[in-house]
């Protein structure tokens, strides 16, 4: 600190004086005369009273800087809150708070410049059978891959938000007409045309989408939500990756459909469930051993439900599983059923979805069930699609490995039709192969189809393995089974599904008294257990 001390008599005036000094802290003294001692006196007090205003104007220096940081994180911190708040933490789009924000702004903006815009509901097809055969983690990649590349088919004014599960919408802004947004759908379907590598997998995510335009199809938010959700599943109906507009009396299907998924939910506790047979005759003696349980919805005002109308509703509001610990527990019940009623002994093939395959404590239900009605394992089979058996391989030999060591038959379902990996043939513990009927229906006018039958029966016998056919209809496709050697079939040929009690009597007329062999029931490929006879 700087004093000075000009204690004579001086010829300058104040502000003379002043604007010599400058504003920096000094002393002036203007008295004569004066005693050194006063002057050491004023100077130390000044100095002392700048000095304390100095540490008191460093310091609240300080702690603005201090507010100012903590400021500028609680800005930081209040800014990523509101982000998480209005953004989806996966793909990073905009969720349904920030969807409707833009949604209103697009309502004002064309009722201001008289204008229309889009409103399109984007569900992945199959995405559920994605999930749960190749793990949540895969499906996840493919939900960010699916946002990417949504969001470069949008333009600046558009808006991609993720609505929740597998379902994304877009916003397209300032449309001349309904088929400006029908051309902007179809450049959605045709960025997800191509494949996504996942798992070492090539993954196709075809999407289903439905238009909604403002105002013609709603005037509010809800409104064309809901409209643009039933053109969605008017799509999915039409066929996978299609797009619809909104026409009315789309929606009663929406409602419809929330009514289903209602009443599915009460179906069990309703015991409105019920299986009917589809009997496995062997190709060359037209005898029945075994029998495919399919399950029925008997709804009281719906009448009989087809499997095709509920199960995918099923298996999307997470039923599928308590669902299908029923069937297997029923199928069993029945088997036990018919056996105590004399019914020659038969042998009961359920199918587990990809879903039910990966629950834990599956073997463990398959026991209780048979252990329950005292069914001894030979009697049961459990059918698996290749894509739930190869979604995880080493998880599904541990499972596989369980039943057949019980002395469970196992059956891979729909072959051909999903990886065709010929490695899981000898590395799993598999019994049966069942050939799709997509390769059933023209293999008496398509030499491709006979020549892929032919093989498949090559291959599985060489493997130890029999084979199942489905969807066999006329005595042409039987002739050619026979002559292919297919070991059994199942169709419209012989049987229709039946109720539990017209099957019976089917089997009863046959007069087939021919009792399951040990030969015909021992393992055939795994050799992991020996059946034995109670």
């Amino acid at each position: 600190m700087q004093v000075v001390i000009c204690s004579a008599h001086t010829d300058y005036d104040w502000t003379e004086v002043v604007a010599r000094l400058g504003h920096s802290d000094k002393l002036l003294v203007l008295r004569k005369p004066a005693e050194p001692i006063e002057v050491l006196q004023c100077a130390t007090a000044l100095s002392r009273k700048w000095e304390n205003e100095r540490l008191v104007k460093d310091h609240v220096g300080r702690l603005q800087e201090v507010i100012t940081m903590r400021t500028h994180g609680l800005e930081a911190a209040n800014r990523q809150l509101r982000h998480l708040a209005t953004h989806d933490s996966l793909t990073g789009l905009p969720n349904r708070v920030l969807l409707d924000d833009r949604l209103a702004q697009a309502m004002a903006h064309a009722d201001r410049d008289k204008r229309s815009f889009a409103l399109m509901v984007c569900d992945l097809d199959r995405f559920k059978l994605i999930n749960d055969s190749l793990g949540h983690r895969a499906g996840d990649e493919l939900l960010q891959e699916v946002a990417r590349r949504l969001g470069a088919v949008a333009r600046t004014a558009d808006t991609v938000a993720r609505f929740g599960g597998d379902e994304f919408v877009l916003v397209g802004c300032s449309l001349a007409d309904a088929e400006d947004a029908l051309q902007m759908a179809a450049r959605a379907i045709e960025a997800l045309r191509a494949p996504v590598r996942i798992a070492g997998i090539d993954v196709h995510a075809s999407p289903s989408i439905g238009i909604a335009l403002y105002p013609e199809d709603g005037t509010s938010i809800e409104a064309l939500l809901a409209h643009a959700d039933a053109a969605m599943y008017a799509a999915k109906h039409q066929g996978r990756g299609s797009v619809r507009r909104y026409m009315s009396g789309m929606h009663a299907g929406t409602e419809d459909r929330v009514q289903m998924e209602s009443e599915l939910h009460q179906a069990i506790e309703l015991k409105q469930f019920e299986l009917h047979y589809q009997p496995k005759v062997d190709t060359l003696t037209g005898v029945v051993r075994s029998a495919e349980a399919l399950i029925r919805w008997v709804h009281p005002s719906r009448g009989l439900v087809s499997p095709a109308d509920f199960i995918p509703l099923a298996e999307e509001c997470g039923l599928i599983g308590a669902i299908g610990g029923w069937v297997i527990r029923e199928a069993c019940r029945q088997a036990r059923a018919w056996q105590e009623e004399g019914v020659p002994p038969l042998r009961i093939s359920v199918n587990l979805s990809a879903s039910q395959f990966r629950e834990v404590g599956l073997v463990d239900s398959i026991r209780r069930a048979l252990d329950d009605v005292g069914l001894l394992a030979r009697y049961l089979e459990v059918e698996l699609t290749e894509s739930a058996v190869m979604s995880d391989p080493e998880q599904s030999v541990a499972i596989l490995e369980q039943l057949s060591a019980m002395g469970v038959l196992v059956s891979v379902d729909d072959f051909g039709t999903g990886y065709s990996s010929m490695s899981y043939l000898r590395r799993f513990p598999i019994d049966k192969l069942k050939i799709d009927r997509v390769f059933i229906n023209e293999i008496a006018s398509r030499p491709e189809d006979a020549s892929i039958v032919r093989a498949i029966v090559s291959l599985a016998h060489s493997l130890n393995l029999k084979v199942v056919a489905e969807g066999v209809e006329t005595p042409a496709q039987l002739d050619f089974l026979k002559t292919a050697g297919c070991d059994e079939y199942q169709g419209y040929h012989y049987s229709r599904p039946l109720p539990a009690d017209q099957f019976q009597r089917l089997i009863r007329d046959a007069r087939s008294h021919d009792v399951l062999t040990e030969e015909e029931a021992v393992r055939t490929h795994s050799k992991l257990s020996v059946y034995q006879r109670k």
